[in-house]
């Protein structure tokens, strides 16, 4: 069953005029906007002195965005002597953006005012080797289910982010050859959003940059230019933020680690060649190895899982075991941890970050895991490379990836006009 969750200061976004997405602006509106998705309220003198527009420059382009609705005045700030200047923000009436964060086997949805604020959010099981058509209808369900609960309608929808696990081509939308999901293969996933809500503009990217871009939002990353958020779950990936800005490659494919291969005679993966890093360390493959060490009788605590469970061990189960105190299910989540940080060591060397993030379902196995991963950066990389480096698990938790779609979706709804493809 859905957990919907609507927090107590949400608002309805109710609004008599449609909009479509994306909303094309002025070099100066544009500038105006960034400002204020970056702080939120601003007052029109630190509107001037972030751009460094006079004010009587600043207070037209200001007037200007306020006549067409698209930022209010809320509230007062703090008084510099005299009057309190009154504060500026994004109108957040104006419709919905929406984050979609699909995994292997999990969808997180959020529906957010178009200032980034969420309003109602939904999670449940799904499994994405399921045809397209199913597992986004039930995406379709769900968003529309949550705009009713706000009291809106599709066609307020002005913007969706959507984050997939496979190779995504980010300038078209679609996945590429996906290892977990052969059936998604090109298939028009804006299209699909778009028959349903129609003002909206649609972005579809890999599930591990738009954690990436929701560490950014939301988490430790805030101030942060050079770093890369590594997703352990059921594969395993990275987003890459270089100069503050997320990496995707010349084809949108960066950051696929978890087919960096560290074993030759490793056992199969899902794309088709042996021993990759997500064959050998994400969640099946610790799963695997458990159930081996079970019906080999080499954890007694492993053999009782599976006995009780039919024969299954979820990854959980050998984190509990670990928990216990049992050798065999701690010498397995190491093994991973060190397979995990002999690929990110080649990482740190290469491209030198500051912070290393870590999320997904496997990085709720704590510290042995953590200790694992450092442990083998610390001794691959170069002592430069490691110096100021951070490595540590993400603190926003199941949050970041719809946190993630919902900024990328803001990304574009806002352009200008003589650039249509700029985002700010």
């Amino acid at each position: 069953m859905v957990q919907t969750l609507s927090p107590s200061n949400a608002t309805s976004t109710k609004k008599s005029s449609r909009l479509t997405a994306p909303i094309i602006l002025n070099s100066a509106e544009v500038e105006i906007m960034r400002a204020l998705r970056r702080q939120g309220k601003i007052s029109r003198s630190e509107i001037s002195h972030i751009t460094g527009w006079s004010k009587a420059k600043a207070s037209q382009e200001i007037r200007s965005l306020v006549d067409k609705g698209y930022l209010v005045e809320d509230g007062e700030g703090v008084s510099q002597g005299g009057r309190k200047p009154r504060l500026l923000r994004i109108n957040n009436q104006l419709g919905y953006v929406a984050g979609i964060d699909m995994g292997a086997t999990s969808l997180d949805i959020a529906l957010a005012d178009v200032a980034g604020s969420i309003l109602q959010r939904c999670s449940e099981a799904t499994d994405v080797k399921l045809p397209p058509e199913t597992v986004l209808g039930r995406c379709t369900e769900l968003l529309l289910e949550l705009i009713r609960a706000q009291g809106g309608t599709p066609d307020q929808m002005l913007g969706i982010g959507v984050g997939v696990p496979g190779p995504v081509d980010f300038a078209r939308g679609v996945l590429v050859a996906p290892p977990l999901m052969p059936e998604w293969e090109n298939f028009p996933i804006r299209d699909f959003f778009k028959k349903t809500f129609t003002a909206a503009f649609v972005v579809v990217d890999n599930d591990v940059n738009i954690m990436a871009l929701g560490e950014q939002r939301a988490g430790d990353a805030a101030s942060i230019d050079h770093f890369i958020f590594v997703k352990i779950g059921t594969g395993i990936g990275a987003g890459i933020i270089s100069n503050g800005k997320i990496h995707r490659g010349s084809d949108g494919c960066a950051g696929d680690i978890g087919h960096i291969c560290v074993d030759k005679e490793g056992p199969l993966c899902a794309c088709g060649n042996k021993g990759c890093l997500e064959a050998m360390s994400a969640g099946p493959a610790i799963a695997s190895k458990a159930i081996d060490a079970a019906r080999n009788r080499i954890s007694p605590v492993l053999s009782q899982i599976l006995e009780s469970n039919g024969g299954i061990i979820r990854p959980e189960d050998v984190n509990a075991a670990c928990r216990e105190g049992d050798q065999a299910a701690l010498d397995i989540i190491r093994d991973s941890g060190q397979m995990i940080g002999d690929v990110l060591a080649s990482l740190v060397n290469f491209f030198n970050p500051s912070h290393i993030f870590i999320g997904g379902g496997i990085a709720n196995f704590g510290n042995h895991l953590l200790v694992a991963i450092r442990r083998a950066v610390l001794h691959r990389s170069l002592p430069l490379a490691t110096t100021h480096l951070s490595i540590k698990f993400s603190r926003v938790g199941s949050n970041v990836g719809v946190m993630g779609a919902i900024s990328l979706a803001l990304d574009y709804l806002f352009v200008i006009e003589d650039s249509p493809h700029f985002i700010i």
